[in-house]
C-alpha cells in the first residue's frame, strides 16, 4: 500500500509537479521555486524567541501574474499582509528597547530579536530572488524593498539594544563601585568611633577607678550600639579587638535599644 506523503502545498493549487518533488513535509528554508511561468515564494513566519520550529507560509505566483497565499488570502496584498507582521513585531520591541532600563529588560529583548533578525535577513533575499526571477512585477519590487527595510529595521534594533545593554552594565559597575567606596569610608569611621569610644583597658590604679573605667566603657558602649545596632558593634569588636576587657553586649531588661 502506497503512503501518500503530506505536503505543505495546498491541495487546490494548480502548481507545477516539480514543486511538489521538491517540497518536502516540512517548508525548510526560505528561498523560491520557478517552473513554467510559475514562481513560489517560500518565506517563515516571525519566529518567536523559544521557538525551534519555523513555520512556513507560501506565496504562489501562477503565469497570469495573480497571487494566492496558503493562509493570508489571495492577491499582492498577502505578501504586505506578511511582512506587517514582521512590522509589527519589531514596532513591540523597540517600544520594549526605549523603556529598557537595566541588563534584565535587556536581555529579553535580544533573546527574542536573534531569530527575528535572522529571519527578515532570509526573507529579504528570498524576496530578492524573486523581483530577479520576474523583473517585470513591479508589484514585487515594492514588497521586496519592503522587506529590506525591515531587515534593515531589525539590524540596527539589534546594535541599539546591544549598546544600552553595556551602558546599562558599566552603569551598574559604576554604582556597585561607589557603594563600595562609601561601605570602606563607614567602616573607617566606625572603627575610628570604637577607638575614641571604646579604650583597651584601664592600668593601674584603684579598684575605685578601675570600676569607673569599666562603668564608662559600658556607657560608651551602650551609645554606640543604640546608635549603630548590636550586629554592627559586635562585627567591629571582633575584627579589631577593641572589646574592653569584662564587658558583654548584654543589656537590662528595660534598657535594651529600641525599648
Amino acid at each position: 500500500m502506497t503512503m501518500l506523503r503530506k505536503s505543505p502545498l495546498p491541495a487546490a493549487w494548480a502548481v507545477p509537479k516539480v514543486f511538489q518533488e521538491r517540497m518536502g513535509e516540512d517548508v525548510g528554508r526560505q528561498r523560491i521555486m520557478q517552473a513554467d511561468g510559475h514562481l513560489l515564494v517560500i518565506v517563515h513566519q516571525p519566529p518567536k524567541a523559544d521557538e525551534m520550529h519555523r513555520q512556513g507560509r507560501l506565496f504562489w505566483r501562477a503565469p497570469d501574474g495573480t497571487w494566492q497565499s496558503n493562509n493570508l488570502g489571495s492577491g499582492i496584498r498577502s505578501i504586505h499582509k506578511h511582512l506587517d507582521e514582521y512590522s509589527e513585531v519589531l514596532q513591540k520591541l523597540e517600544n520594549a528597547e526605549e523603556r529598557a532600563a537595566c541588563a534584565d529588560d535587556y536581555f529579553p529583548i535580544l533573546s527574542a530579536l536573534a531569530p527575528l533578525h535572522r529571519s527578515a535577513s532570509n526573507m529579504y533575499d528570498t524576496l530578492q530572488e524573486a523581483r530577479n526571477a520576474v523583473p517585470d512585477d513591479h508589484d514585487l519590487i515594492v514588497c521586496r524593498d519592503r522587506a529590506y527595510s525591515l531587515h534593515r529595521w531589525a539590524d540596527l534594533l539589534q546594535a541599539d539594544t546591544k549598546s544600552g545593554l553595556e551602558c546599562a552594565v558599566v552603569r551598574r559597575a559604576e554604582e556597585e563601585s561607589r557603594a563600595s567606596r562609601a561601605m570602606a569610608r563607614s567602616a573607617h569611621r566606625l572603627n575610628i568611633l570604637a577607638a575614641a569610644l571604646l579604650p583597651g583597658g584601664h592600668r593601674g590604679g584603684d579598684l575605685r577607678h578601675e570600676r569607673a573605667a569599666r562603668f564608662g566603657n559600658r556607657r560608651s558602649l551602650a551609645v554606640l550600639v543604640a546608635t549603630l545596632g548590636e550586629h554592627t558593634v559586635r562585627a567591629c569588636l571582633d575584627r579589631h579587638d577593641h572589646r574592653p576587657a569584662g564587658i558583654e553586649l548584654r543589656y537590662p531588661r528595660d534598657d535594651r535599644p529600641g525599648r
